[in-house]
């Protein structure tokens, strides 16, 4: 009990004093400016770059006309580490004083210390049971979580109020078990044509390429293998609910182009990498962009307040520590005052309706991946990373908009085990399987996607490339890329 009582203390101060390094270093972000690299404001959006270096290069000029604050008044270091990225305010910093422990183990209640597992429990239990954010809030049902505050665990050591059944009484309880059950309709069980990643189904097939099962570790809960299927099954029927218009360029904007497109969204690639959110925040990102220009004509020089405002949605969403709102107004050069972003915020949140869940690439690849590599193999990092590149390499180019984020992701994984051995043919029954794509439905995306693989050399947006030509990505933007694509390589063996 002695070690848990100094435990508690020591998680007390650091707790204190995170709080107050969180306080004390938000007042720094708009005093002080210590020397190092920032990652500079888009400013105003064009069509013309200038500067050299890879900090530069895509930025756009800023027009005489319309001048915001510069993008290099001020050279100011962000990183992630910090406490101000993080949410760093804690409510109730010091946690009650310890009671012995014959108090805790015997008698526990509300005035003794609470063990871990009543923290957790009480944490825990505060949220809904059901939560659904495929609905808006206009359509979704309304509902009540109700709470028994003086639930206590002393109630559990209570002996329950049980009901005895006389005798007498068995045979009418037997009636209408009967009754019911006569009443019940259950159908007889049939097979689900859609649904064929069952295991059954996969030990009917004959064929000379054996189908792996990729859903055969029940060890893992991560891997959801039980219901993976049925959640990839309704992945691929709500994507195309959540998709942008293929053609929001030509028939909703006038200010802005797709080239401006690829500027914000190469820029949003750096910020991800300045403050390490995860990869779905960006893809969610983008998606959310996309979503927003395809019903809202927009202004080149608010296109990257809709950008961070998209970001800050995304990273509620998919993060754990968020970056503050103070911190999108800053990695923006102040170019944009906190109730602008907050704004914006509320003006996407209320045309999306709130529906923030959508299918991304990224989604579909952690299963494709795993159907590439097979369960019986090593797992293959470097075809992991290969195909996360050529994915985010999708997002810069407006025409991939007409490709299904599950067509975009099969087709990463072609082309990256092509890239990786050009030998070997990159298809085979397992993908086509998990996929439900066969190689000739990829022609038309894997060949688009190859372009830029073999261009991303020489394209003036080069965050993508530099983020995937580092060690922790096995540096597969440097891997060579073949000039074609065998035809062959798109037809079924079989045929």
């Amino acid at each position: 009990m002695a070690s848990t009582s100094g435990a508690r203390r020591s998680t007390t101060s650091s707790l204190a004093k995170r709080h107050a390094s969180a306080s004390e270093n938000l007042g720094k972000v708009a005093s002080s400016a210590p020397a190092g690299k920032k990652r500079p404001a888009l400013a105003n959006i064009t069509n013309q770059r200038h500067g050299s270096g890879p900090l530069n290069s895509g930025r756009a000029s800023v027009p005489e006309s319309s001048k915001i604050v510069p993008c290099s008044a001020k050279i100011v270091s962000i990183k992630k580490g910090s406490s101000t990225s993080m949410n760093a305010s804690f409510s109730g910093a010091t946690l009650p004083p310890t009671s012995s422990a014959k108090q805790s183990m015997v008698v526990p209640s509300r005035a003794t210390s609470h063990t871990k597992s009543d923290v957790v429990y009480s944490k825990t239990s505060a949220a809904p049971d059901s939560f659904s954010m495929d609905k808006s809030p206009d359509k979704s049902d309304s509902f009540s979580v109700s709470m028994d505050e003086s639930m206590s665990t002393c109630d559990s050591l209570k002996s329950p109020e049980v009901e005895y059944m006389d005798t007498n009484e068995i045979a009418a309880v037997d009636s209408i078990e009967r009754k019911a059950s006569n009443m019940l309709c259950i159908s007889e069980h049939e097979e689900i044509s859609g649904n064929i990643c069952k295991r059954d189904v996969l030990a009917t097939i004959e064929s000379d390429d054996k189908i792996i099962d990729v859903d055969d570790n029940l060890d893992d809960p991560q891997l959801c293998p039980t219901i993976a299927c049925d959640i990839y099954k309704h992945l691929r029927a709500s994507e195309a609910k959540k998709r942008p218009a293929t053609n929001f360029m030509e028939r909703v904007q006038k200010d802005i182009n797709a080239s401006m497109r690829a500027i914000l969204i190469d820029w949003l690639v750096e910020v991800a990498e300045e403050y390490r959110l995860v990869p779905d925040t960006l893809y969610l990102t983008v998606n959310y962009i996309d979503r927003y220009l395809s019903g809202n004509v927009m202004d080149r020089q608010r296109l990257q307040l809709l950008g961070v405002a998209c970001m800050m949605i995304a990273s509620k969403y998919e993060e754990i520590c968020v970056p503050q709102v103070e911190e999108f107004c800053y990695i923006t050069d102040n170019t944009y005052f906190k109730d602008e972003v907050l704004q914006m915020e509320s003006a996407v949140l209320n045309y999306l309706k709130f529906e923030m869940t959508a299918p991304t690439p990224k989604c579909f690849l952690r299963r494709f991946v795993r159907a590439a590599q097979g369960v019986n193999e090593a797992p293959l990092l470097q075809l992991e990373c290969m195909a996360n590149y050529i994915a985010e390499l999708s997002l810069l180019e407006y025409s991939m908009l007409c490709f299904a984020p599950s067509l975009i992701a099969a087709s990463s994984i072609f082309l990256a085990k092509f890239i990786l051995v050009p030998s070997k043919r990159p298809w085979n029954s397992t993908l086509q399987h998990y996929t439900l794509y066969q190689s000739r439905d990829l022609r038309n995306c894997v060949l688009a996607l190859h372009g830029l693989c073999c261009n991303s050399h020489n394209s003036s947006l080069p965050a993508i490339r530099e983020k995937y030509s580092q060690h922790k990505y096995k540096f597969v933007a440097k891997k060579y890329c073949p000039p074609s694509v065998p035809p062959e390589y798109f037809h079924d063996e079989s045929s």
